[in-house]
């Protein structure tokens, strides 16, 4: 039964709850860069087009999440587990619709700058959830199914109260109504929603693989696997909420052109994701064997783990900056250097020399995590490529980017347009952002 849930909840999160993840992270710029141009209301239509474009995602999801039964079973040995897999997907798809409007929600809400509303909601559900499992399953009989229910159930009640709290607490004031311009015009949106969506599947689907993998080294591997998983999956939750706080205020400044302190931002960023990176590093190595029995009592787990933990300590400082970087990222609007980056750091570099020194040349366990640091490494070099596009001199790429042009020929006759202006007096300033009535066109067209 265990695991069966296990496999249901992996392969949920890797078809469906990724998913939406990743497309709902094009709101982090579109949202935010509405917000900080001072359009309140394009905030609420960027999340409704983010909605409906979810929402019709689902039903791919929710055809293969019915099919589970029938998929795993060409992956999962054990039959029995397939069938019990299978049924906790078809119970999670009455929960999939909640879950994508809570994830587009949650971005409605830190685009303006409220981040403590979604943790309010969680301390809430969290412990709902684990209560009503513990009604289905034990007190009312339910076994398995109760499971999956509790899920679902949580899943549909997290967008309920958090549009209560938009409607009676704050954040009602970006909502302008439901808008038909929001079946239109989406492939702004669709075109960060994409590299956005491979940003997040590319090293999601990597660590499942090396857990996969890991099964064919023995138990007590897999074991420690899961082990090292749990941790490194904890300690990314202290650079992660940086990330966001990151990606949101980088994109309200450039929304409001202020290319210095959006520089600022992005320098402060990575400054605390380095302090982090060294805490986690130095949490992980000095408590190296003392970290293992909190999660397991079997010696033979405890010792592997903890001889592997430097090396996993070692990763923590570049998963912490490479973390920020793809805040950065996003809130630049540059997600495809993050999907480009890790697609060939993942899966042409480190996947294949990691099969290479953990199979080939026997190295087990130690040879998969050796050269997962370039997994971070990578995301590093793709967050510090677009750090150096915004602290270049010309503050013209920071305005293009904002205008949604690509070619620097664009750029430059943009930038030449406004130089003659600003000498003929031309140009008018509102709220720290210059700009002409004849451009409205331009800063307006590619997101309405």
């Amino acid at each position: 039964m265990r695991f069966g849930t296990d496999s249901g909840s992996v392969t949920a999160s890797i078809t469906g709850y990724a998913v939406y993840q990743g497309l709902a992270t094009s709101l982090d710029t579109l949202c935010a860069q509405a917000y900080g141009s001072g359009r309140p209301h394009l905030v609420g239509l960027q999340l409704q087009r983010m909605l409906y474009f979810l929402w019709l995602i689902t039903i791919p999801i929710a055809i293969i999440w019915s099919f589970g039964t029938e998929i795993l079973s060409l992956i999962v040995p054990e039959k029995e587990t397939a069938r019990l897999a299978g049924l906790y997907l078809k119970v999670l798809i009455a929960g999939a619709p909640g879950y994508a409007a809570f994830e587009g929600g949650k971005r409605y809400l830190q685009a303006q700058g409220l981040f403590s509303a979604t943790m309010y909601i969680l301390l809430i559900c969290a412990p709902l959830n684990a209560l009503m499992n513990y009604l289905f399953v034990w007190r009312l009989g339910w076994g398995f199914i109760g499971a999956p229910i509790a899920v679902s159930i949580t899943e549909n009640l997290l967008p309920l109260m958090l549009f209560l709290y938009v409607r009676f607490v704050d954040g009602y004031q970006c909502w302008g109504g439901f808008d038909r311009r929001a079946l239109r015009n989406w492939s702004p949106m669709i075109k960060l929603a994409l590299p956005g969506l491979v940003m997040v599947l590319a090293e999601f689907g990597a660590f499942e693989i090396l857990t996969l993998s890991s099964s064919w080294l023995g138990p007590t591997e897999l074991a420690a696997q899961s082990v090292l998983g749990s941790i490194t999956g904890i300690t990314f939750q202290i650079p992660f909420p940086i990330s966001v706080a990151a990606s949101t205020r980088i994109a309200n400044l450039i929304g409001a052109t202020l290319a210095m302190p959006a520089k600022t931002a992005a320098k402060v960023a990575l400054v605390f994701a380095f302090g982090v990176g060294i805490f986690n590093f130095l949490l992980l190595a000095l408590l190296r064997d003392y970290i293992p029995r909190l999660f397991t009592p079997d010696p033979e787990v405890i010792n592997l783990v903890a001889r592997l933990l430097p090396l996993c300590a070692a990763f923590q400082l570049f998963d912490s900056l490479a973390a920020n970087c793809n805040g950065i990222l996003r809130g630049l609007g540059r997600q495809e250097i993050g999907g480009y980056v890790g697609l060939f750091a993942y899966y042409v570099v480190g996947l294949p020399i990691s099969f290479g020194t953990g199979f080939g040349a026997g190295w087990g366990l130690y040879g998969l995590w050796s050269v997962s640091l370039m997994f971070p490494i990578a995301g590093v070099v793709g967050g510090l490529k677009a750090t150096m596009l915004m602290c270049g001199r010309d503050r013209r790429l920071l305005w293009a980017l904002w205008l949604g042009l690509k070619d620097i020929g664009s750029i430059r006759r943009v930038g030449r347009r406004q130089s003659r202006l600003r000498r003929r007096g031309m140009l008018l300033t509102s709220g720290g952002r210059t700009f002409n009535d004849n451009d409205r066109r331009y800063t307006t067209s590619w997101c309405l």
